[in-house]
């Protein structure tokens, strides 16, 4: 009998614990990405009372004669399914669908978390807003990224109202056409705005004069002189055949000289209407960071006020083999394990890792329908082990009885 009053202890204890877990879960079905618990239970050893006897040619076999010891917990799991997307609309708001978690480094180690509701602080760092850990990623140099590995990870921090300084013309490509029909000396001016070291807006006119039977002069004039010139030569088909690259150069005041590769190799002469034009340019003001953009890779898009879309940052993602054997930190952070397997970081998107969601926030996966049955179960099955132990308690009582 005291066997099955412990056994009854062991169902109440463990019960309860269930029922912490399930209590957990449904004070967290509005937690930013919150992961539900499971309790997974199993059986005690049991005490062998008789062993298993082998068949002979006089008999059969008997089975052994066991009797169980209680319930124990087998295992707390962490049940890592894909919570639902909410919109939030706001930038560094940030979901991950898929596989993933962000890193975030504070005090020199780095943590997980699901949770991306990010905000900048007064340095422009990306952060967790409740504890200050940075978000970590890639940093963008001149728009150019280093390797996106470990090995250069770095706190994502967004330059506001920083610049980016003027760039000065290098280059302008022409397209289009030249009319073929035009008489000699017809000629047509098509201007390109360029921009000195300083990021002044200059005026250059392109003449095109024709010379001769599929020939054409050009001509550049800037700041009232010349700036450079040569001779276009087209084939029969109407294709340039000579005389594809020029260039045109200037000295603006308290700048450097302009000098500006020329690109002709796209335009034509054909018996149609002169339509030559500069249809690409490089070159811009100084520009002030006006607003930032995110997209589904993590990159972060700094929007200028000259017009300028420079990438300032990527967002990093890990991935564990097993993402149920990380530490609970609180917060909704995690921390790797001996079981969880070694980190894995790197952009979203690849090897297997999920992508991220701008303007979202990952929900929590907690069903309550779900957790409302584990609740009448639960009961069930703590009632019956209460019953065990006030029944055993009679047994005993009416055994103590017999003496009277």
């Amino acid at each position: 009998m005291m066997r099955s009053m412990f056994a009854g202890v062991s169902g109440l204890r463990n019960h309860q614990i269930r029922m912490d877990v399930v209590g957990n879960n449904i004070a967290n079905v509005n937690t930013v990405a919150f992961k539900a618990g499971r309790v997974n239970f199993h059986d005690v050893f049991s005490q062998t009372i008789r062993g298993a006897s082998a068949p002979n040619t006089s008999v059969g076999g008997s089975n052994p004669q066991q009797v169980g010891l209680g319930v124990t917990v087998s295992s707390l799991d962490t049940l890592h399914i894909q919570g639902n997307l909410q919109l939030t609309g706001k930038m560094t708001d940030l979901g991950i669908q898929g596989n993933g978690f962000f890193v975030l480094r504070g005090g020199g180690s780095l943590v997980y978390t699901r949770a991306g509701n990010f905000d900048l602080d007064g340095a422009g760092y990306l952060v967790n807003p409740s504890n200050g850990l940075k978000v970590q990623g890639w940093m963008a140099v001149n728009g150019v990224f280093p390797n996106l590995d470990e090995s250069n990870l770095v706190d994502v921090q967004i330059p506001v109202g920083g610049s980016v300084p003027a760039q000065a013309t290098t280059q302008v490509k022409y397209v289009y056409n030249l009319d073929a029909s035009s008489g000699i000396g017809g000629s047509r001016v098509s201007p390109v705005k360029v921009y000195d070291s300083l990021g002044n807006l200059h005026n250059v006119d392109v003449t095109f004069t024709k010379t001769g039977v599929n020939q054409w002069d050009w001509t550049a004039t800037a700041l009232g002189g010349p700036a450079g010139g040569g001779t276009l030569t087209f084939d029969p088909d109407g294709s340039l055949s000579a005389g594809g690259l020029g260039t045109i150069a200037f000295n603006p005041p308290g700048a450097d000289p302009v000098s500006i590769d020329v690109d002709f190799s796209a335009v034509t002469q054909f018996a149609a209407e002169t339509t030559v034009t500069a249809a690409e340019r490089n070159g811009y003001p100084m520009g002030v960071l006006d607003g930032f953009t995110m997209d589904s890779t993590g990159v972060i898009t700094g929007v200028y006020s000259n017009g300028l879309n420079r990438p300032l940052a990527q967002i990093s993602i890990a991935q564990f083999a097993n993402p149920g054997g990380l530490l609970k930190l609180g917060e909704g952070q995690y921390q790797e394990s001996n079981n969880s397997g070694l980190r894995q970081i790197g952009p979203a998107g690849t090897g297997g890792r999920g992508k991220f969601a701008p303007g979202n926030l990952e929900m929590s996966n907690v069903d309550l329908a779900r957790e409302f049955t584990e609740i009448i179960v639960t009961q069930r099955g703590f009632q019956a082990n209460s019953r065990v132990i006030t029944t055993s308690d009679e047994m005993l009582q009416d055994l103590v009885n017999l003496k009277r």
